[in-house]
C-alpha cells in the first residue's frame, strides 16, 4: 500500500514541485496551503507523514504541530519541519513544539526523499518490533 504524505506549505510552487516529485517516488499526495486546512486533513486523513511549513497563514507550522500531538490520530505521525527562517531558534522551537526532523529552505526534492524514507523505515521496523 502507498503511504500517504500530507506536504502543507504556502508557496504553491513548491507545493507542485512536492507533489510531482514525491508522487514519482510512489506515495500518495495530499497538499494543504494555511494550517487550519492543514490541521482537518491530517485528523482526516490519518497521514504516514507530514512535511510542515513553519510560516504559515491562519494557523503557523509550531501551532499546527502542537495540534496534532494532543490528536490521537495525529499524535504519533512523523512530522518533518521545512523552514527557511534561520538560526537556531526556530529549530529548537520546532523540535519543542512536537517535530520528528527538521529540514531548511530551500531543500532539495532528494534530500527530502531520502529523509522521508529513512523517517518511514524507521516506522516500519518500529511497528515490526511491536508484533
Amino acid at each position: 500500500m502507498r503511504k500517504k504524505i500530507l506536504v502543507v506549505d504556502d508557496n504553491k510552487h513548491l507545493l507542485g514541485l512536492l507533489r510531482l516529485s514525491l508522487k514519482g517516488e510512489g506515495f500518495s499526495i495530499t497538499t494543504a496551503a494555511n494550517g487550519i486546512d492543514a490541521v482537518e486533513k491530517a485528523v482526516s486523513l490519518v497521514p504516514d507523514l507530514i512535511l510542515l511549513d513553519l510560516l504559515l497563514p491562519g494557523l503557523d507550522g509550531f501551532a499546527v504541530c502542537e495540534t496534532l500531538r494532543k490528536h490521537p490520530v495525529t499524535a504519533a505521525t512523523p512530522i518533518i519541519i521545512m523552514t527557511g527562517m534561520s538560526g537556531q531558534f526556530s529549530r529548537f522551537a520546532g523540535f519543542e513544539s512536537g517535530g520528528t526532523d527538521f529540514i531548511a529552505k530551500p531543500v532539495t526534492p532528494k534530500a527530502l526523499i531520502i529523509k522521508i524514507k529513512s523517517l518511514l523505515g524507521a516506522q516500519e521496523t518500529a511497528g515490526q518490533m511491536l508484533v
